[in-house]
């Protein structure tokens, strides 16, 4: 049945169904009597008109009624964050969209709070199946009236284009620090793409060297004793002689190219060189060499990962140098340095102290050995007594004056053997500073050494500032250092320094 238009009531504007519920009869028409039409398809009666008394029956599972329609006398739905929220579409996790007219805001977007649940937890939706919870869409419709896509209903043939929520522009990346300005490439390359002269030994021994061998003599026999004593206790005596004489020929393993590179890489921590290391490294080395008259390959270059200003020649072949002395010298002083560890090389110093120290081995440690029994020995004493303690000090007295009462020509090179080392040291760096010098390289060696001493200083003036005071070594420490002090190198220096060499 139908009504008179009423004419007090505006006119009215168009009008816009609700999203059928899936599965479910849809709603009736706001103000009607009658139920509204069934889904398309279906035979239905035309719709009232609105406007009329009779009101929409609530939303499914809400006990709110439904927001009337514009025009009518009805009050406008509550906002989300009233008392009682508004349903929302069926679903969705967002409220429903309002209708044409109306002063309800639009739609929240996805970064929006979600409004407060219905109390007692969400309604169980017509169509669901027991426990089932309805799978909510990713984002809510473009514009009014665009048809949601439920889960469970109907497909519709027209949906509202997928939104996208809005992207943020990603951060510009910090820009990477400036790389640090390499070391100045001041060196003089005189012999760049012209011939050399080869020097007739590329290897040799000094004075240095011999005397380095010779001091190394007394810990070599106490070592062949000591071999000789267990090879020959414990597998007999040929077997033990053999063990004796395969010892003996292991010194040659000093001149072993693949023996040395392990020696050095396990033992002194050194690596092969990173290709920018080589390409900054070689250019130098081949200079020093050329003006030596040695050939750049006779020897290995090596890096030790290292702060300090530092370069080492050990064993035959090898030539170490630190990454600091590599990257943060300029060319001239990292030269000067390669030509000082040339020195130790060519003068027969490297090779020579290896293999004195190789020979000496055995019998160091036999040496630490019985120190160790030896203070056992004192500590177990001290447990009982103190006449147990006297006995074994007094035991311990005799052993070493009875050795060097039997065996004086043993036991007094022994003792004297590390100062007499250390001495030969220091006269093999000063020979090594000569070497240096006599290639040219004098003023640029004195700028290293001028740098060690102003890091000497710099460590005394900081200890002062805190008001501590370095302990200076005595005088058997001295005795026992086998570098000289900078002073003493710098004055050896001195005569080519004067000549502008």
């Amino acid at each position: 049945m139908s009504y008179p238009p009423d004419p007090a009531a505006p006119e009215p504007g168009p009008v816009y169904p609700d999203p059928p519920y899936p599965g479910t009869p849809a709603p009736p028409y706001p103000g009607s009597a009658v139920p509204a039409p069934p889904y398309p398809g279906a035979p239905a009666p035309p719709p009232p008109y609105p406007g009329a008394p009779a009101s929409s029956p609530p939303y499914p599972g809400s006990a709110v009624p439904a927001p009337p329609y514009p025009g009518s006398a009805a009050s406008a739905p509550p906002y989300p964050r009233s008392a009682v929220p508004a349903p929302p579409y069926p679903g969705s996790a967002v409220p429903s969209p309002p209708y044409p007219g109306s002063a309800a805001p639009p739609p929240p977007y996805p970064e929006t709070p979600a409004p407060p649940s219905y109390p007692g937890g969400a309604p169980q939706y017509p169509g669901a199946g027991a426990g089932a919870a309805p799978s909510y869409p990713a984002a809510p419709p473009a514009h009014p009236g665009a048809t949601p896509t439920y889960p469970n209903g109907p497909q519709p043939t027209a949906t509202a284009p997928p939104y996208i929520p809005p992207q943020t522009p990603p951060a510009a990346p910090t820009p990477a620090a400036p790389p640090e300005a390499p070391a100045p490439d001041d060196l003089d390359y005189r012999h760049a793409g012209s011939r050399i002269h080869v020097a007739a030994h590329q290897r040799g021994a000094d004075a240095t060297a011999i005397g380095q061998l010779a001091v190394q003599v007394p810990g070599f026999l106490v070592s062949l004793a000591v071999v000789a004593s267990f090879a020959v206790g414990i597998l007999g005596t040929a077997m033990g002689w053999l063990v004796v004489l395969a010892w003996l020929a292991s010194g040659a393993l000093v001149f072993h190219r693949p023996t040395e590179l392990a020696f050095a890489r396990h033992v002194m921590k050194l690596r092969a060189p990173l290709a920018e290391e080589r390409a900054r490294l070689e250019p130098i080395w081949r200079e020093v060499t050329a003006r030596a008259g040695i050939e750049a390959h006779t020897y290995e270059l090596m890096v030790e990962n290292s702060t300090d200003l530092n370069a080492v020649a050990a064993a035959g072949h090898v030539v170490g140098v630190t990454t600091y002395a590599l990257n943060e010298i300029p060319s001239s002083n990292l030269a000067a340095v390669l030509a000082h560890e040339l020195g130790h090389h060519t003068g027969g110093h490297a090779w020579t102290g290896l293999l004195g120290y190789w020979y000496s081995l055995p019998g160091r440690i036999a040496w630490a050995f019985m120190r160790g029994i030896a203070r056992i020995a004192i500590r177990v004493a001290s447990v009982f007594s103190l006449a147990a303690t006297g006995m074994v000090y007094l035991f311990i007295g005799m052993f070493v004056i009875g050795g060097f009462v039997a065996a004086w020509y043993i036991t007094v090179p022994l003792v004297a053997a590390p100062y007499l080392l250390a001495y030969v040291g220091r006269q093999g760096e000063l020979r090594a500073d000569r070497q240096a010098a006599d290639l040219g390289f004098a003023p640029h060696l004195a700028q290293v050494l001028h740098h060690f001493q102003a890091q000497e200083d710099a460590v005394k003036a900081q200890a002062a500032a805190q008001g501590r005071q370095l302990k200076e070594p005595g005088g058997l420490a001295k005795l026992l250092t086998t570098h000289p002090d900078n002073y003493t190198r710098l004055q050896a220096l001195e005569p080519y320094l004067q000549l502008g060499r």
